[in-house]
């Protein structure tokens, strides 16, 4: 279930909608939740999450979220700089720099964080849960981590 729009220069894709449903005195009342990924197809990618009555303002109010978490990731072209393991909960994912015109090897939940941070050639796995809120976040903790070798070098203090 993966949806994808694109405004203001942020591409997001909605990874899951959830319902829930209150029972009160007419019946029972149903509230949604989002969870979107947002990217700039250029390094940046954030998570966000959003409640509401109705399925569009959820994704909206996840929109919002996630934009306001944009964060900067260390690509190298079209893929990552190195291998990377990241995890969150019973989930972790493992990512692998991939050559050009590999594509992304992928999940449902782990290729909308790749493809909205704007990397094009990877190969992935998953370990563990299946659940796209932890896939999500295992990801984005794994991109977290990625360091360029100049910033390897530097923090270092040696010649690589």
């Amino acid at each position: 279930m993966s949806s994808e729009n694109t405004q203001g220069g942020l591409v997001d894709k909605v990874v899951k909608i959830r319902r829930c449903a209150a029972v009160v005195k007419g019946g029972r009342r149903f509230s949604f939740t989002a969870l979107v990924v947002v990217g700039d197809g250029q390094g940046k990618v954030a998570w966000g999450y959003g409640k509401a009555n109705e399925v569009p303002p959820a994704v909206e109010k996840a929109v919002q979220d996630g934009s306001r978490k944009l964060v900067d990731i260390c690509l190298d072209e079209s893929t990552i700089p190195h291998e990377v393991n990241g995890s969150f909960g019973a989930a972790q994912v493992v990512l692998i720099p991939a050559s050009p015109g590999t594509g992304v090897i992928a999940g449902a939940a782990v290729r909308a964080v790749c493809e909205a941070c704007g990397i094009r050639d990877i190969l992935t796995k998953s370990y563990g849960s299946t659940n796209p809120t932890n896939l999500v976040k295992a990801t984005i903790d794994a991109l977290y981590q990625l360091r360029s070798k100049s910033e390897i070098e530097r923090l270092r203090g040696v010649k690589l």
